[in-house]
């Protein structure tokens, strides 16, 4: 037998070679497998305390999910398609099928989803508002057929949205997004993807692209996946409600007609805020007449320290209230429109239940004035309309749910951004600065409605200032029953 010499680098490469072909036969399955069960038997530890199950969908292999979706039969029609129209071999347009696919398709991860992300999205939505959960009617969810799937369609007001809703539903269930492509710069697209959230290419129109979204969607849909949908299909540039894009909903109810014995039930939600932080920039956007928002990341860096700088000082004041709200369930089997008629119908549903603040309400009675408000009728028009909304059935939070403490924090947090024009005893908005309490009044516009005020009433503040001036010119007559000054 001879002896065979090698360099010492070789023999190294050949031992590492050897290693790796050892775990990936013997050792990588046995781990994988270890920490497989522990994961299921984390997630059934969880199941039991949400009211919804986390669906075995959402817990499949991200690989076999996508190879679902890619030779899905409506898939590889619309792979034909695509070649014959682009005049390229079927295998590049199947090629290109399944990169949308690995695009589109999340890697949910129990762990990210509540090992960090609820904490993430406790911690940030508490630190930046006064969270306030104004309406859930816990028992018109639990009404809601175990089966069915849960679709939480919510109006879209800020990049927050989506860290308010994940934190406020996280007793109840798992929900999967459909998020921008602003989502996608690394290393947040890896956190997104781990807690379900799927991107959407808004500016993609071809057919191939879309059919892939819709069979992703359709399987979720028929796999009971929750899902949360911003049917607006971006940020209100008004601050009120927007018509819907059907986009979304198209493939939700095109997956409900496919489906056998599995309903889709959709859950209106309504967000509102005392101040958005992306306010300005949206109301920019509205006044150069498109969605183009210049948002830089050095601007964010540049709020981020000034708060965390103004926090350790002592000096950081949270943003006011967040809220919200939820509406009627309502059951797609037992709707009888289309799409269309779908859409306006769940947006109607979020107007009902639109969170009243009380900065947006002082909001719109500034606007409403002709001029400056004496303090004493502001306060009266005030306590009138609070007592108005509340007959009419408006979701309406106030501090400790006192009308008078309402409008002190509304004139603090306004007189904070220097939104204000006060001299004396008057009150009325800053110079310049009617479009942003404009945006903020909107908001409410739904609840404003129900009284009937949307195009009316803009005199009545400056009518009952009037009104106050001549009761205290005039004597006021003294009843017979008063003349002795007895109370």
């Amino acid at each position: 037998m001879g002896t065979v010499t090698l360099p010492t680098w070789l023999f190294g490469l050949i031992l590492l070679f050897a290693a790796v072909t050892m775990a990936s036969h013997f050792l990588f399955p046995s781990v994988r497998w270890f920490f497989r069960r522990r994961l299921e038997r984390a997630v059934a530890r969880l199941n039991k305390r949400l009211a919804r199950p986390i669906e075995p969908f959402k817990l499949a292999r991200r690989h076999d999910t996508i190879q679902r979706v890619s030779y899905d039969p409506a898939v590889l029609a619309a792979v034909t398609e695509h070649a014959r129209e682009e005049g390229v071999p079927e295998e590049v347009a199947f090629e290109r099928a399944q990169r949308y696919a690995r695009e589109i398709v999340p890697r949910f991860s129990a762990f990210a989803y509540f090992g960090f992300a609820i904490r993430a999205a406790r911690l940030l939505a508490t630190t930046l508002y006064q969270v306030r959960l104004a309406r859930l009617d816990e028992q018109e969810l639990r009404a809601i057929d175990p089966e069915a799937t849960m679709v939480f369609v919510i109006n879209h007001r800020s990049n927050l949205d989506y860290v308010l809703v994940t934190y406020l539903v996280a007793q109840q269930t798992t929900l999967s997004y459909a998020v921008g492509e602003w989502a996608r710069v690394w290393p947040l697209r890896t956190l997104i993807r781990a807690m379900g959230a799927y991107f959407i290419r808004r500016g993609s129109r071809t057919g191939l692209y879309r059919r892939v979204l819709a069979t992703y969607v359709a399987h979720a849909t028929r796999g009971g996946v929750a899902q949360a949908v911003f049917p607006e299909g971006g940020l209100s540039l008004t601050g009120g409600l927007e018509s819907p894009r059907l986009g979304i909903l198209n493939y939700i109810t095109e997956a409900k007609a496919a489906a056998v014995g599995r309903d889709v039930v959709f859950v209106p939600g309504a967000l509102n805020y005392e101040r958005v932080l992306e306010d300005r920039v949206l109301i920019a956007a509205a006044t150069a007449g498109n969605r183009r928002f210049p948002m830089r990341i050095r601007v964010v860096v540049r709020f981020t320290a000034r708060f965390l700088w103004q926090k350790l000082r002592g000096r950081a004041h949270r943003f006011g209230y967040a809220a919200v709200s939820f509406g009627r369930p309502m059951s797609l089997a037992g709707f009888s429109g289309d799409t269309e008629a779908l859409g306006h119908a769940l947006m109607d549903r979020i107007g009902e239940v639109m969170p009243v603040l009380p900065q947006p309400l002082l909001a719109a009675l500034l606007l409403e004035a002709a001029g400056p408000v004496e303090r004493g009728a502001l306060q009266r028009i005030w306590a009138e309309r609070v007592a108005a909304l509340e007959a009419a059935g408006a979701v309406i939070h106030m501090p400790d749910g006192e009308a008078a403490k309402g409008l002190e924090t509304a004139l603090a947090g306004l007189r904070l951004r220097h939104l204000l024009a006060e001299t004396g005893e008057t009150i009325g908005p800053a110079p310049n600065e009617h479009a942003i309490l404009s945006y903020y009044a909107t908001s409410i516009a739904p609840a404003l409605a129900q009284l009937g005020l949307t195009g009316k009433a803009r005199r009545d503040i400056p009518r009952l200032a009037a009104a106050e001036d001549a009761v205290a010119e005039t004597p006021a007559p003294v009843a017979e029953d008063d003349k002795s000054g007895g109370t």
